[in-house]
């Protein structure tokens, strides 16, 4: 690429890992060579968001879960709160670091990654590079892109693991406020149980979504417990989140890192078609949980068969679909059809009802995927073919992200 300077789209890589374009000037290409004040930034960045997420996953894994950040943890929660926070942000570092070194090998300018902190959740919203330059050539794309995902999933798979190895008997559950009704059943049976115990209100139950890599792994040991009581412990749960990070990172569409991946092993046309596939099973998924959440919002303005709901999300698709497809009808209309007769046909048919509650995950992806990353790849100047070892880790790549998405993450029941 030349040295004058030209008006390109810069690309930013998230914790997600998304890219998203911004029309700016692009200098000359300098080292990386990061000052001692931008250091010192990033490095503030990242004391923040330990804290936030040590504070919130003491709610997790905590003995005595407390409602992050109304109030603080006992001293002991905090630490198995700090032990989470080290595995995740262990994991996002090290997964932005992926991208990080790939773009210096490459010589692409490329900033430190920034973690960033919220106060609700898991207490971050990932962790941030910031691309200052347009890639032109698909080898160098690919490697930026598939370096993240495959250094953060090898640490997963670590962290997870090691959870898996060494973990306790059933009654470690009887350290844990509340669960009163798992923890008898533990007593007599020193095993848990098959279902959710309790008369806990309708829709108070978090049940983490389970996958096959992590049903895979799962048995092999013992003592495993259930969906719904796994985020009590700090390493299958990181573990988990590192390994379902890493999919949503590896999603085939825009630019997304699964995305250039897919881009630079099929090429232009191909992904093209592919990605709006894709974007159309994304948002059928999203129907499954906006249906219910929308019938239920409404409650009595709804008619029991929840037509209204149901009238409200095809609008909602539709202006969707609009922008993703960039308005062409000829795939918005029979995209749209599918995903309404699926997501009608699985919740009237198959669950039986639509006022069961969860969460709403894929709606916010598909907006954020439609809105933010967009479902097409822009063309790349250079393309190339991969070579054998590229082809093998790209094809690696979008088979981890098939063991590790879960079509129903984190829902309520």
């Amino acid at each position: 690429m030349n040295n004058k300077e030209e008006t390109t789209p810069s690309w930013h890589s998230t914790g997600s890992n998304y890219f998203e374009s911004t029309d700016q000037p692009l200098p000359k290409a300098q080292p990386n060579n990061p000052d001692a004040k931008t250091i010192l930034k990033h490095l503030g960045l990242f004391l923040v968001t330990f804290a936030c997420v040590a504070l919130a996953g003491a709610s997790f894994v905590g003995f005595t879960p407390s409602l992050f950040p109304l109030a603080l943890p006992t001293m002991t929660d905090f630490w198995r709160g700090a032990l989470f926070a080290t595995l995740l942000l262990g994991f996002l570092g090290v997964h932005e670091f992926g991208h990080y070194f790939a773009s210096v090998y490459h010589k692409i300018r490329v900033s430190l990654p920034y973690f960033i902190p919220v106060p609700f959740g898991i207490g971050t919203l990932g962790a941030v590079i910031s691309i200052r330059q347009k890639i032109n050539d698909s080898y160098k794309m690919f490697d930026v892109g598939v370096a993240g995902p495959l250094a953060g999933f090898v640490v997963s798979i670590g962290v997870l693991l090691f959870g898996f190895a060494t973990l306790p008997d059933p009654s470690y559950i009887l350290n844990f406020e509340g669960h009163e009704a798992v923890k008898d059943f533990v007593q007599a049976n020193g095993i848990f149980p098959d279902q959710p115990l309790g008369d806990a209100p309708k829709g108070s139950t978090m049940i983490i979504g389970n996958t096959l890599l992590y049903s895979f792994l799962a048995q092999f040991f013992q003592n495993v417990p259930p969906m719904w009581e796994m985020y009590h412990y700090p390493f299958l749960f990181a573990g988990w989140l590192g390994l379902f990070f890493t999919a949503l990172n590896l999603t085939p569409v825009g630019q997304l890192d699964g995305g250039h991946i897919l881009y630079s092993l099929i090429g232009y046309k191909k992904h093209r078609v592919v990605a709006r596939i894709f974007f159309g099973i994304l948002i059928t998924l999203a129907g499954i949980q906006a249906i219910p959440s929308i019938h239920i919002g409404l409650g009595e303005w709804d008619t029991a068969s929840g037509s209204l709901s149901l009238l409200i999300w095809a609008g909602v698709l539709f202006f969707l679909l609009r922008r993703a497809f960039n308005n062409d009808h000829k795939w918005i209309a029979p995209v749209l059809i599918s995903s309404l007769a699926i997501a009608i046909g699985y919740l009237y048919v198959i669950v039986g009802s639509i006022e069961t509650p969860g969460s709403l995950i894929w709606v916010v992806w598909s907006f954020f995927i439609a809105y933010a990353v967009g479902v097409e790849h822009p063309p790349v100047r250079y393309e190339r073919p991969l070579d054998p070892t590229r082809k093998t880790l790209g094809w690696t790549s979008m088979v981890i992200f098939l063991l590790c998405i879960s079509p129903n993450p984190i829902y309520l029941i």
